[in-house]
């Protein structure tokens, strides 16, 4: 159990440190070119280190298309709906309703997986996520116009997110290895990016500065890791204990941010909702 609260809070970490990371490639790249960086930037080196990570990994073939499938959502589809959605209703929505994924998680977890969920544990869940929703919630003027159907889009990138684990749960049963669903799911997700990549813009390769490159390989690899310890987690312990953890990663994010990019102001609004978050995670550590 232990192993699987250190591994959440790694996985919300480096989740935090990419989103960060994706504002600096942000400048001088679109999303979905930056999703054609990062997804196939953390694939490549994964593959190059494999056959030292890898080596006296069984396989077991009855979970690949468990692991495959995942791949096709995690993370490509889930990029390509965040960007659709920052498209239609603005970040601050997109951010907010992003923030269930840990409901449907654990809903999941709970019909699917037949975990037992306490009432200690959804009360913590509920308080976490709601303090991770005040953190991204900005000004009513943030919000834009927008149109009630384009609110499927970011519950659909919430559902994505949230579903996850619980398959992931259910492949890594047959097949305990998390470092071969984290590859398998990433060479499906690079496939998919990268087959948008060129029908948007004709070639696999994106054209962009050097230094976009870079920020997004760096978000890339930041991004994965987090997956690769997401997938630990719940490898090692119940999705009840493991999606109110992973869902703190946007403390970490308002935080980087405050001191890498320096136009983030840590406000009171900003501390109330960090203090939610670590009294639901509180909660749910001590059920």
């Amino acid at each position: 159990m232990t192993a699987a609260i250190v591994y959440a809070f790694a996985s919300a970490i480096l989740l935090g440190a990419g989103v960060a990371l994706a504002q600096l490639g942000l400048r001088t790249v679109e999303p979905l070119s930056g999703a054609a960086i990062s997804v196939p930037s953390f694939t490549l080196l994964f593959l190059l280190a494999s056959p030292l990570l890898l080596q006296g990994e069984a396989v077991v073939w009855r979970a690949l298309p468990i692991f495959m499938a995942i791949g096709l959502f995690f993370p490509a589809s889930l990029t390509l709906l965040t960007f659709a959605s920052n498209r239609a209703l603005g970040p601050v929505i997109t951010s907010t309703l992003g923030n269930l994924a840990p409901l449907f998680s654990v809903t999941a977890a709970v019909l699917l997986l037949q975990e037992p969920l306490q009432p200690q544990q959804l009360i913590g869940l509920i308080v976490a996520v709601a303090g991770a929703a005040i953190i991204t919630v900005t000004r009513p003027r943030d919000l834009g116009h927008w149109r009630s159907w384009a609110l499927l889009l970011p519950l659909a990138s919430a559902l994505v997110r949230g579903i996850v684990p619980p398959i992931a749960k259910l492949g890594l049963a047959i097949w305990p290895s998390p470092l071969w669903a984290c590859l398998i799911g990433y060479v499906m997700s690079s496939l998919v990016v990268l087959t948008v990549q060129r029908i948007r813009t004709g070639s696999f390769i994106v054209q962009a500065p050097r230094e976009g490159r870079f920020w997004f390989a760096l978000t890339g690899i930041s991004n994965g890791l987090s997956a690769l310890s997401l997938f630990a987690a719940v490898r090692h312990g119940p999705i009840t204990l493991v999606a109110p953890i992973a869902a703190i990663y946007p403390l970490v994010t308002v935080l980087l941010s405050a001191v890498m990019l320096k136009h983030i102001q840590i406000t009171r609004r900003i501390v109330f909702g960090t203090g939610l978050t670590v009294i639901g995670v509180a909660l749910v550590l001590i059920a």
